[in-house]
């Protein structure tokens, strides 16, 4: 994608476009929906019926919304793009109404990918997010020498085919593991069964669940709304430098938390935190270890990191050093949003959605103030350097309210010694590796 459009107007354009119904996808997969519907289905006396109708109402909910953006997508494009003129707007507007419908497939699958979490399979959920990128990239590859409108497009038509497929290896797997009897019977009894509390209780739980486990998606998208006030491509800097970013923090930390949140909420239900703290501090040590080197890599390397990935093509040398700067401003914050992530897991699988989203409310407004502060001096990189302070308020807060005594009891450990003794030297190599391969690329 670098290669085709680069960091240019339509690349921005793109970004755009694909930037709300992927920030609502982090946030239901990553997050809110996942967090708050966990729980209450573990809890739930009519499990088929009580996902049944979550299921139903999201998803009427979900195409009406998509159905309005389709018939007017210029107010919604201008929304994301408040620095941009009309003109440019209405140029946006079409991929905006295309894109959007991802929103709908990825609730989908995401609601499939709950249930399969449930019975503990995480394979097919983790897998399937390569079919959207290889749906991009074959677009990419077909339309790669057409002019930057047609591969805007092209991306565009991608990201829909790419989520139908996601929805498809979900259905196959849910066939396999015969949890499609769960949504039939559902349906079949939905008549009979009363879920009200049950639904009411999830609500509860989710709309605070919104702003408590989405901080930095939200973040990152009010982030790409002052950026359309910046110079063009400074939309395209952080799109590029967040993909780096996000990789580490999707491997280790959100992996991490996803595969650990079902058992955490099971401890917790039934009443053994002793196996729930255990836990998290085994998962504690391995996240400050991978998380802690990772983001070392991160900033003394950013330079050679974007030049391997992204610079060829329409990808300029001078743009290659200013998504390196933004990269290193992200990545001071992949400790704070990866170690809150973990810790965060208490809060969601105790029905502690409020504090969550009030801890997070105090991380968003550090951001954005940082953000509206940082800008004009920093530009694209000063976004992201107010990403990463809001990084750590959320990180600060969530460990107040999960404990002060309980996180200093964790790491009064050994391994802190470790810890140190290990990165220490690790971070000055990177330092030598980082000159020898400038020396080498400039």
């Amino acid at each position: 994608m670098a290669s085709a459009l680069g960091a240019s107007i339509w690349s921005d354009m793109f970004f755009i476009a694909f930037k709300l119904p992927n920030l609502f996808r982090r946030i239901f997969a990553e997050g809110a929906f996942t967090q708050a519907f966990m729980p209450s289905f573990i809890a739930s006396r009519h499990k088929g019926v009580f996902a049944t109708a979550i299921f139903l109402r999201f998803l009427l909910f979900l195409m009406l919304f998509s159905l309005v953006i389709t018939l007017f997508p210029e107010p919604m494009t201008k929304l994301m793009a408040w620095g941009w003129s009309w003109d440019l707007v209405i140029q946006t507007a079409p991929l905006t109404a295309i894109n959007f419908w991802y929103l709908d497939l990825i609730f989908i699958v995401t609601f499939l990918a709950t249930l399969l979490q449930y019975k503990e399979h995480f394979a097919t959920t983790a897998l399937s997010t390569a079919l959207l990128n290889i749906s991009m990239i074959c677009a990419l590859w077909l339309y790669m020498k057409h002019d930057p409108k047609t591969v805007a497009y092209a991306l565009s038509i991608a990201v829909l085919i790419g989520g139908a497929l996601q929805v498809g290896a979900h259905l196959v797997t849910l066939h396999r593991l015969r949890l499609d009897r769960l949504l039939v019977g559902g349906w079949k009894y939905r008549s009979q069964k009363d879920v009200r509390a049950e639904t009411k209780q999830f609500k509860n739980l989710f709309l605070p669940g919104i702003l408590g486990n989405s901080t930095p998606q939200i973040s990152a998208f009010v982030d790409t709304l002052l950026a359309t006030f910046l110079m063009a491509g400074s939309v395209s800097f952080l799109f590029y430098a967040n993909r780096v970013f996000q990789l580490p923090l999707a491997l280790i930390a959100i992996a991490t938390s996803t595969a650990l949140f079902p058992a955490v909420s099971k401890a917790l239900k039934n009443g053994d935190e002793a196996k729930a703290y255990a836990n998290l501090t085994q998962a504690f040590w391995l996240l400050a270890f991978l998380l802690g080197g990772a983001t070392l890599g991160g900033i003394l390397l950013a330079e050679p990191i974007v030049w391997l990935l992204f610079e060829r093509g329409k990808f300029t040398a001078l743009q290659t050093l200013q998504t390196a700067h933004v990269l290193q401003m992200y990545m001071l914050g992949l400790v704070p949003f990866g170690l809150a992530k973990l810790f965060s897991l208490f809060l969601y699988a105790s029905h502690r959605h409020k504090k969550a989203a009030k801890v997070a409310l105090y991380s968003l407004i550090t951001s954005v103030t940082s953000s509206l502060i940082l800008m004009h001096s920093m530009g694209a990189a000063g976004l992201a350097l107010a990403g990463s302070i809001g990084g750590w308020v959320l990180f600060g807060f969530t460990v107040k309210e999960i404990g002060t005594q309980k996180f200093i009891k964790i790491i009064r450990n050994r391994r802190s010694l470790y810890l140190i003794a290990t990165l220490l030297p690790f971070g000055m190599l990177l330092y030598w590796l980082n000159g020898w391969l400038l020396s080498l690329i400039r």
